[in-house]
Parts: structure tokens; C-alpha cells; sequence
């Protein structure tokens, strides 16, 4: 069996686990806000951190980066514990596998405009900064772990795929511990570049709505200890598939976000009418929701709880299926006996040409500990990844 030990996680929602619950689960407190930080000129709603991070004027120059930074603020939570790991089983027998999109882009971006002016890159500008293997190196050599360390890029599926890595690498006997899951940093590049395929809307998303026109674009961290030590939530089971349908399109049928799904479920051993919760990529694009809503809907029915998180967090990208993970990890903790669900916002305008699913309204719960859940991520160029969790 393998196991989510320990999670830390970061997000728009907060910094600690208690206030990112209490958000969630009281549905009427969204981490998304209007900016144009990003978008210069253009306001827009975008799920960005706001607590204070760690320093990274102690790192070598190539790996000071808001990414890194955002890294360092979720290990700093579970630090200790991942310390204790890798005194227990030896620097060689830790891993870490992360997901991320974004590395160091908003460093380059600073960089540019100044020589935009100036002629000259500034000083504090490296371009180690935004090389995607920039989040997993930095961990390692902070935590002082010699086994495997690599990133997974894969846009929206990345950090779930990392996972799935992770508990391969466990199951192999390569490692006994890894420190995975994802992160990623807002930045201007990617904002423009959704903005430019007309996929980010201008107020808070509205996913499996009638009126849903687009994304809002996140960031955060979420980092698991993950081993084969009992704790109260495994990794269940995982599925991945590459349906190479379109390079931003999804395959209108689903079949590889289908075939991802059925993995995840055969390999956890379950059926899916015993799912509690399924939590939905849910992006609020016209085709990714058509697309996932009728899958849902042929696997599960109408009768399985759903909702989308992003209209608390926005969209992390690299690290979405991570924090989505540790939302999920949050919900079936002990503390949450009479099993309160994550709650679907949005504006109740259902799409006549979907299928009905059961969207959690807030306040929504089981009666009782949810014992599985479902977590799906569905990337740019068919990466499909679903993940399932089980509580012991």
C-alpha cells in the first residue's frame, strides 16, 4: 500500500490546513481576486498566493525563483516529518518527483523588461531560473537526498502524473519515501498565452454552467510524504492516457479521459458506485466540461458527488492535481466524521446539452467519512491522469 503521509500545501485558500478547510467547506469565500499584475491594463480574476514566502537569497542564483520559493513555504510545513524520513530509510532511499509548467518563466519576464530598457540582464537574473527541473534539484540538495529527482511537465496533468511516478518508484523498491506533488507560479506568459485562445474568462470561473467562457488562471504548492508507512490516506489507485487528440483540444468522446479513470479505479480495486466524491478537472472551458461532464456522467451517473475546486484556487496548471489531491487528503481526514464535500460553485445556469451530475452545493455532506475519493487532471495534447484515494 502506498501512502500520503504528511501533506503541506499552499494556495490562494491559505497557508494552513484548518483556514483552507474552513474556506472550502463554508463554499462562500473564494481565493480568487482581480488583478492586473499580470495582465497589464486588464483586470482580471487570478487565484494568486498573497501570504509572505520563504527567502531564497541563500540558494545558488539559478534556482531563486517565485516557484522555488512557493516550494519551500508547503516543505517548510511538513519538514520535520520529511527530515525524520530520510533519517530513517537514508538520503539515497528519498526521491522527489514534482509537477510543474512554469519553473522560473516570471523571473525571465523581469529580466527582459529590464534589458528591454537598459540593454543589459540584471544581475540577479540567471536562465537556470526557468528551467523546469529547477523545483525537484532545489529540494533535493536543500533536503540532502540522493535519490531519483526529476520534474514532470506535462501542462494540467503534470503533478498528478508525478504522483503516480512516485508510488512506482515505491512499489519498484527504487526508493522507500518520496517527497512529490507540484508547483507552479503565476506569471504574465501564461496568462497571455490562455488569453490568447480566447480561454480566460473575466470574472470568477463557472464550471458546467450554460454561461461558463473560460479559466482563471492560479498558483500554488502541494507536497506529500509519500511511503509505504500506514497512515489514514493511500494512494489507491492511478490511471494515465494520451489520447493525442488535439495539441489544446480535448477528444470531444473522452476515451482517453475514460480510459485514465477505469485505470484508476482497476487499479484500486473498486467499483465506481463506490466512489463519495469525485473531484472534476472542471475548468470551465465550453469543451473540456462537455467533454468531462460525459464521462462522469457514463461512469458514475447522477448519483456520485461532484464539484470543482477551481473556482476557489484557479487553475494551477503543473500543480493543480496536486492541490487537488491535498484538498481530497483534506476532506476524508478524521476531523471530517460527518463527511463534508467540497462544494461545486458556480451559478446554478446548467448546460441543457450536458448530462445532469450531482454538483455539491455548500454544506453538502455524506453522513459519515468519505472513504473514496477521485481526483481527475486532463492536460493540453490528451495527458490524461486520475487519481484515487482511499481512507483506511
Amino acid at each position: 500500500m502506498i501512502y500520503l503521509n504528511h501533506l503541506g500545501i499552499v494556495c490562494p485558500l491559505g497557508h494552513a490546513h484548518d483556514a483552507i478547510k474552513r474556506r472550502m467547506f463554508e463554499g462562500a469565500d473564494s481565493g480568487v481576486g482581480m488583478t492586473d499584475m499580470y495582465s497589464p491594463g486588464r483586470m482580471l480574476p487570478l487565484g494568486r498566493v498573497d501570504t509572505s514566502l520563504p527567502p531564497v537569497d541563500h540558494l545558488p542564483l539559478h534556482e531563486r525563483s517565485r516557484n522555488n520559493r512557493l516550494a519551500l513555504a508547503a516543505l517548510a510545513q511538513i519538514r520535520p516529518e520529511v527530515d525524520a524520513a530520510i533519517d530513517r530509510f537514508g538520503a539515497d532511499r528519498v526521491g522527489i518527483l514534482i509537477g510543474t509548467s512554469t519553473s522560473g518563466i516570471a523571473e525571465s519576464e523581469a529580466a527582459l523588461r529590464e534589458h528591454a530598457g537598459t540593454g543589459v540582464l540584471p544581475a540577479h537574473f540567471h536562465y537556470g531560473q526557468q528551467e523546469l527541473g529547477s523545483p525537484a534539484s532545489m529540494l533535493a540538495a536543500t533536503l540532502g537526498v540522493t535519490g531519483p529527482a526529476y520534474v514532470h511537465s506535462s501542462a494540467c496533468a503534470s503533478s498528478s502524473k508525478a504522483m503516480a511516478s512516485a508510488a512506482r518508484l515505491i512499489r519498484m523498491g527504487v526508493v522507500d519515501a518520496v517527497l512529490t506533488g507540484g508547483v507552479d507560479s503565476l506569471c504574465a506568459f501564461t496568462v497571455a498565452g490562455f488569453a490568447s485562445l480566447e480561454s480566460v474568462s473575466v470574472a470568477r470561473c463557472n464550471p458546467l454552467s450554460a454561461n461558463r467562457n473560460g479559466i482563471n488562471i492560479g498558483e500554488g504548492a502541494a507536497l506529500f510524504l509519500m511511503s509505504r508507512e500506514p497512515a489514514a490516506i493511500s494512494l489507491r489507485g492511478w490511471g494515465e492516457s494520451s489520447d493525442g487528440h488535439h495539441m489544446s483540444a480535448p477528444d470531444p468522446a473522452g476515451n482517453g479521459a475514460r480510459l485514465a479513470i477505469e485505470s484508476a479505479l482497476s487499479r484500486a480495486g473498486i467499483d465506481a458506485q463506490q466512489i463519495d466524491y469525485v473531484n472534476l478537472h472542471g475548468t470551465a472551458t465550453v469543451q473540456h466540461d462537455a467533454m468531462e461532464s460525459r464521462v462522469i456522467h457514463a461512469l458514475f451517473g447522477d448519483a456520485v458527488p461532484v464539484s470543482s475546486t477551481k473556482p476557489f484556487t484557479g487553475h494551477a496548471l503543473g500543480a493543480a492535481g496536486a492541490i487537488e489531491a491535498g484538498l481530497c487528503w483534506l476532506a476524508m481526514q478524521d476531523d471530517n466524521a460527518e463527511g463534508r464535500l467540497p462544494p461545486h460553485l458556480w451559478d446554478g445556469a446548467s448546460d441543457p446539452e450536458l448530462p445532469v451530475l450531482y454538483a455539491a452545493e455548500p454544506g453538502a455532506r455524506t453522513g459519515r467519512p468519505l472513504r473514496w475519493t477521485l481526483s481527475n487532471s486532463f492536460a493540453f495534447g490528451g495527458a490524461n491522469a486520475a487519481l484515487v484515494f482511499g481512507r483506511e
